[in-house]
């Protein structure tokens, strides 16, 4: 009887220590994963922050490119003198001051920049006290507006493309 009872505890001893042994290796298995699983969590987390602060140096050249896309929608297929650019020419001033400090959008900026210079040059003189219209004279008026309407179009593309960029370099 004393050799079952003895077999019995050897036999029970055998069973914890392997419980133990095994609880022991799925323990640090599993602290294993955790570990590795919370370095990917907080590289993700590095990267995620400075992909936010790239985005938050792109926010105002965004803005104010969506601001002059609207004023000069404002202004399409209408012949403007000089008084009608001047929220264009304050937005292009604007997005020129930030030129040199965005880096990754400079060639764009830089771009729409002589873009709005160009079509603010494309004003139309003041109309005088003229009673009678020839028909040089709106000739000559026609095709300032025409160039007019070319240099805006030329804005509006570099508008979109500064845009595209930024929104591509958003999302890289």
């Amino acid at each position: 009887m004393m050799t079952s009872t003895t077999t019995l505890a050897i036999g029970t001893s055998a069973g914890t220590l392997l419980l133990t042994a095994t609880s022991a290796l799925v323990m640090g298995l599993f602290a294993g994963l955790s570990h590795r699983h919370q370095r990917q969590f907080f590289a993700w987390t590095r990267k995620i922050r400075r992909k936010d602060e790239t985005n938050t140096d792109f926010d105002k050249p965004a803005e104010w490119l969506g601001d002059l896309y609207k004023a000069q929608c404002g202004l399409t297929r209408k012949p403007c003198a000089a008084d009608d650019f001047a929220e264009i020419s304050s937005i292009g001033n604007m997005i020129e001051g930030i030129t040199d400090h965005t880096e990754a959008v400079r060639l764009e900026l830089t771009k729409v920049v002589e873009c709005v210079r160009g079509y603010v040059a494309t004003a139309l003189p003041e109309p005088g006290p003229v009673t009678r219209i020839t028909v040089p004279y709106h000739r000559a008026q026609l095709t300032l507006a025409m160039r007019q309407e070319a240099a805006r179009g030329e804005l509006v593309r570099a508008i979109l493309a500064a845009q595209k960029r930024i929104k591509d370099l958003r999302h890289s």
